[in-house]
């Protein structure tokens, strides 16, 4: 889909629709944002095909954050791009140069197998051709401002992109999952997104509403595709970070907290996801869902933890 010559790019990676990243298109020259992972290269070459573009024609891969489902792929991308440079949040500069720990980190979660199989072995990028991008970076594609602004909450190394000529954000995980196979009459539903290590309910309420300031036209999630209705999805993450917040500090101290938790978070979503008109029904939430609960509640226990 294109807006503004915004391509939407589906990865491949999980499932179809499932993660999200993006070309914008400005006078011949592109930007990528978000690159899925080594398996979703050829896809980003195939959007610049599209696009009438050519990998010379790429300035400049900014990254959101360094979770792999949306920077695994990129020292692979970039040694396709010959004048591309990475653009990515200073705590993640060093990851991208030097992705070992990256790897190491979620080889312990995953294991090896696993790791080779869904994100293929982490390319290392030239530090030259890394750019650290402070809150209110700005990057100039053929006279198109594209700002970076830091947007912890989610992690403390994420950027949200403002897209100041369609005034739209591209969001990371800041602003959320909405997946259209949750879509109804309603428009789309919308949940938060912890991360297993960095979540930070206060500083995610503050990011929601820097960006909710810009009066954004659209999001741009990786999670999945551009969502309209802003201000309605925006309350609903609030009341939803304090919700999981509240489970999590229920759950806190039971010998059963994991499974504690990711009990009552599938049936927060799944009442809300009623209440917003799909009627599939909690075993199907569940299995769309699944990866999001579990990672949801290792983030609200992290949380709890510290």
């Amino acid at each position: 889909m294109t807006t503004h010559d915004i391509h939407t790019i589906d990865t491949g990676f999980v499932r179809p629709c499932f993660d999200a990243a993006y070309l914008v298109v400005e006078h011949g020259r592109g930007a990528f944002i978000d690159c899925g992972t080594n398996h979703s290269v050829p896809r980003m070459l195939g959007a610049l095909e599209h696009a009438g573009l050519t990998s010379a024609d790429v300035d400049w891969l900014i990254l959101t954050h360094v979770h792999l489902d949306h920077a695994g792929g990129a020292g692979e991308l970039i040694a396709q791009l010959p004048n591309a440079r990475l653009l990515v949040h200073p705590r993640g500069a060093r990851h991208m140069i030097d992705p070992s720990a990256l790897w190491a980190g979620a080889s312990a979660v995953y294991g090896e197998a696993v790791m080779e199989r869904e994100y293929g072995r982490l390319r290392p990028i030239p530090a030259e051709r890394v750019v650290e991008a402070r809150d209110g970076h700005e990057v100039d594609l053929a006279g198109r401002i594209l700002r970076l602004l830091d947007t912890p909450g989610h992690a403390r190394h994420h950027n949200a992109v403002h897209d100041t000529r369609a005034n739209v954000c591209f969001t990371g995980d800041v602003f959320g999952l909405s997946y259209r196979d949750f879509d109804t009459t309603n428009g789309p539903f919308i949940l938060p997104t912890t991360s297993p290590v960095q979540f930070d309910p206060e500083a995610l309420h503050a990011s929601i509403e820097r960006l909710l300031a810009l009066r954004p036209q659209a999001m741009h999630l990786t999670h999945y595709g551009r969502v309209d209705a802003v201000d309605r999805l925006a309350a609903d993450l609030h009341v939803q970070i304090d919700a999981m917040v509240a489970l999590a500090r229920a759950a806190h101290g039971r010998p059963d907290r994991h499974v504690v938790l990711k009990d009552s978070l599938t049936d927060l979503y799944a009442a809300r996801a009623e209440a917003h008109g799909w009627q599939q029904g909690r075993d199907a939430l569940r299995q769309l869902l699944g990866m999001d609960i579990e990672l949801n509640a290792q983030g609200l226990e992290v949380w709890l933890d510290r």
